[in-house]
Formats: structure tokens, C-alpha cells, sequence
């Protein structure tokens, strides 16, 4: 089930849900998704679906990882992005196929030091993890050509925008589950304003603050 013939399945799936983007559908292609599944589930790791990974956390659908990634490197190459919710790492190795550098939050420890020694173990060198409360961001490496979350928050947090370099890109679901919303937020120049666009509703486990060990 972790064929080459499944995985193209997969891609071919995600063209005909409008993902156009050649360079996102190619890492998705390539990236074992099957290795950041407990062995149970590897199985089911090129369907289209979430799945769950532990600790009330789920692997995002693939559709949503690639059009979140299509999304975020479209205004061009991005040098430094900020994920917030590490999860499994999957979401993680894609970004770091495709910006020079990736740096990425996770609340829950135990997720947080499966996902790090996975990354390590597939090579992925640009890469820095961190244990933190998603809602804050990684001020220390700001800002951040781009910012994607995978957790979705009840509303913008502001240390976010804080955070994104002149012209930067965040794309972030918003909103309480079963009215959430997919949304891309351009900060505009080196100004304090945001262009903001709502892409689609989406289903996401909320961020939530504090941590967990």
C-alpha cells in the first residue's frame, strides 16, 4: 500500500482537486507519508484523509497540506518559514524540501521528540524544533518570510503578524471546529496592514495554548 502506483493515485487526486503547483506535487510524491504513522495505520498513509497520530492530534489530509504549501510559496521562493504545530513532522519535511529554512512549535513533548528524531533520520538538516505554545510563535527567529499553522486558533492571534517580515505570508485556518476557515494573510510591504483573503472551510484540531509533556 505504499506503492509507487498509490502514490500516484494520491497526486493524481490532489490535480483533480486543483492543486496546480508541479514543485508542491512533486515532494508530496515523494515524501514517505507512511513513516510519520504509527505502523498500524502506514497502510492508509496515501489515501486523501487525516488520520490520527496520538495525543488528540491528527496528520492532515494530504489535499490540505498541499494546497496550504501551494499557497504559501505562491508569491514566489521563501527563505524562512515559521510552522506552527509540528505534529507528526510530515507537514515539516514537505516545507523543507521547498524553503531554505524551516522552523517549527509544538506543544506536546512526546510529538515534538518522535517527530524531531524522525526528521533527523530522513535527513532533513534545515529544520529547528522547538517545544512552545503555538499562539506566541518563535519571536527569537522572527520574522518569518512565511507562517503556516496547522492547529486552527478562534481568532488571529496578533503575535503572529507581529512576526511576519515585510510582505510576508501567513496561512492560517481560523475560527470554532465546524465554521472554520482557511485563510491567507499578506502583510502589506513593511506596513502594519494585512490584505486578507478566505480560501475555504477546512476542519482542524484547535490550537490551544499552554504545553503538554
Amino acid at each position: 500500500m505504499t506503492s509507487q502506483r498509490t502514490r500516484e493515485r494520491l497526486i493524481q487526486r490532489l490535480v483533480e482537486q486543483g492543486v496546480t503547483s508541479q514543485q508542491v506535487l512533486d515532494v508530496i510524491r515523494t515524501t514517505p507519508r507512511h513513516l510519520f504513522l504509527d505502523e498500524a495505520l502506514s497502510h492508509r498513509a496515501y489515501e486523501d484523509t487525516a488520520l490520527p497520530i496520538g495525543h488528540k492530534q491528527t496528520l492532515s489530509q494530504p489535499y490540505i497540506v498541499a494546497r496550504m504549501t501551494e499557497l504559501l510559496l505562491s508569491r514566489g521562493p521563501l527563505d524562512k518559514v515559521l510552522e506552527i504545530g509540528t505534529g507528526s513532522g510530515y507537514q515539516t519535511a514537505v516545507l523543507a524540501q521547498l524553503v531554505n529554512k524551516v522552523y517549527t512549535v509544538e506543544r506536546i513533548r512526546p510529538l515534538l521528540n518522535r517527530s524531531r528524531d524522525l526528521l533527523r533520520r530522513l535527513g532533513y538538516r534545515n529544520v529547528s524544533a522547538a517545544l512552545s505554545d503555538g499562539g506566541f510563535g518563535w519571536p527569537d527567529y522572527a520574522p518569518y518570510n512565511g507562517i503556516i499553522s496547522t492547529a486552527a486558533p478562534q481568532s488571529l492571534p496578533e503575535e503572529l503578524l507581529h512576526q511576519l517580515a515585510p510582505d510576508g505570508i501567513l496561512i492560517i485556518p481560523i475560527g470554532p471546529d465546524g465554521e472554520q476557515e482557511l485563510r491567507m494573510i499578506i502583510r502589506e510591504g513593511d506596513s502594519n496592514n494585512f490584505s486578507e483573503e478566505v480560501i475555504e472551510p477546512v476542519r482542524f484540531v484547535p490550537l490551544l495554548s499552554g504545553l503538554s509533556r
